[in-house]
């Protein structure tokens, strides 16, 4: 966390060239902040925040070569001071949300005001947090199922869909999923389809990126 008149150091992650540029130049022009570092993916932002140990890194959420939320969950993990602020095109609460259980500060719309997003490094490096009212809704949700046994990132699945998506998340096959939940391969592909449905994806692999990204299916370490 950037104490006295220190500059808050910041690492800028984003796989678009050119608005990583503009953020650079945003970060570089602003007072009291100084760039340290960039990266155009997930995996190599660990590795640059493990060299120069920022106080702030602005990390967009969706990212090849690995996520955003894969990411501050390994910076979360292995540098807990550093502030981690998501950077998104839209106000997708599930991601999001993803992120903020990673270990992320807050985040900011991709299109806010430069000043903004300035003030919202500035606030994170602090030790404060910032996230909008439909993810506040969404972590009180999550708070209150979780004091019943219930929480999960998918409340619109039912309990049965649930359990079949953290086995898909976890790479198992339909036969796999049937014997594991004592369920015919039938049902299994019902629920499968049901979970596609509402999660609007149109494939498997779509199911597991959704899922992975707000955080089930990964093993522990």
């Amino acid at each position: 966390m950037a104490t006295g008149v220190d500059p808050i150091t910041v690492v800028v992650v984003d796989d678009h060239p050119m608005f990583r540029a503009g953020l650079k130049t945003l970060v570089e022009e602003a007072d009291g902040l100084a760039l340290v570092g960039e990266a155009e993916s997930g995996e190599a932002a660990a590795a640059v925040c493990g060299e120069v140990v920022p106080d702030v890194v602005l990390m967009d959420i969706k990212m090849p070569g690995g996520s955003g939320v894969e990411a501050t969950r390994a910076i979360a993990r292995q540098l807990p001071n550093v502030a981690v602020l998501m950077l998104t095109m839209l106000e997708d609460d599930t991601a999001v949300f993803a992120a903020m259980r990673a270990g992320a500060r807050g985040y900011i719309l991709k299109g806010s005001a430069p000043q903004d997003i300035i003030r919202a490094i500035r606030t994170v490096a602090a030790g404060e947090v910032i996230f909008g009212a439909a993810l506040a809704n969404r972590m009180g949700h999550f708070f209150t199922a979780g004091r019943a046994g219930e929480a999960h990132p998918f409340p619109d699945l039912t309990t049965r869909e649930r359990d079949v998506l953290d086995q898909i998340s976890a790479g198992h096959s339909n036969s796999t999923i049937a014997d594991s939940l004592g369920l015919s391969e039938k049902t299994v592909r019902k629920n499968v389809s049901n979970i596609f449905a509402k999660l609007l994806v149109a494939d498997r692999a779509s199911a597991i990126a959704k899922a992975r990204d707000a955080g089930l299916g990964e093993q522990a370490t």
